[in-house]
C-alpha cells in the first residue's frame, strides 16, 4: 500500500473542500474526499483519479507509475527473481506523493518530476 496525499483546486486556483474522488488501478477503486489522505495498492499500471463536486467540473488526474528504487537492486543484485515478485504484485512501484486535481481539467502526475521536498500531506 502507499499513501497519498489528495487536494482539489477550482479553475480559479483556489481550494476546493468535499469533492468526492474515486481513485482506480489494476488493483482495485478507492474512494475518498479532498483534501485528505488515501491507500492505495500500488501497481505498474497508473492510477486514474476522478474527483467531482456539484458546481464544479469534475478533474481527471492520471498518476504515473513508476519503479521503485528496491526494483532496480532486486534486478542487478537478486537475479531478478525479487524484481519479478516485486512486479507481480505491485510492490516494486510507486506513484507520486502528492495528487493536485485540477477540477475542469485533466492532469498527468509523475513521481519523476515530483518535488523532492514535497511530503504527503494536505495542504
Amino acid at each position: 500500500m502507499q499513501q497519498l496525499s489528495l487536494t482539489t483546486k477550482g479553475e480559479d486556483a483556489k481550494t476546493i473542500e468535499g469533492a468526492k474522488c474515486k481513485l482506480q488501478n489494476d488493483k482495485g477503486t478507492w474512494e475518498a474526499s479532498s483534501p485528505g489522505f488515501v491507500n492505495v495498492h500500488r501497481s505498474s499500471e497508473d492510477l486514474t483519479v476522478v474527483c467531482a463536486k456539484d458546481g464544479e467540473k469534475d478533474g481527471l488526474l492520471k498518476a504515473i507509475s513508476r519503479a521503485a528504487g528496491g526494483m532496480w537492486g532486486n534486478i542487478i543484485f537478486g537475479g531478478g527473481i525479487g524484481a519479478i515478485v516485486d512486479h507481480n504484485k505491485g510492490t516494486g512501484y510507486n506513484y507520486p506523493d502528492a495528487l493536485p486535481v485540477q477540477m475542469g481539467s485533466s492532469v498527468i502526475v509523475d513521481r519523476k518530476t515530483q518535488d523532492p521536498t514535497a511530503t504527503a500531506s494536505a495542504k
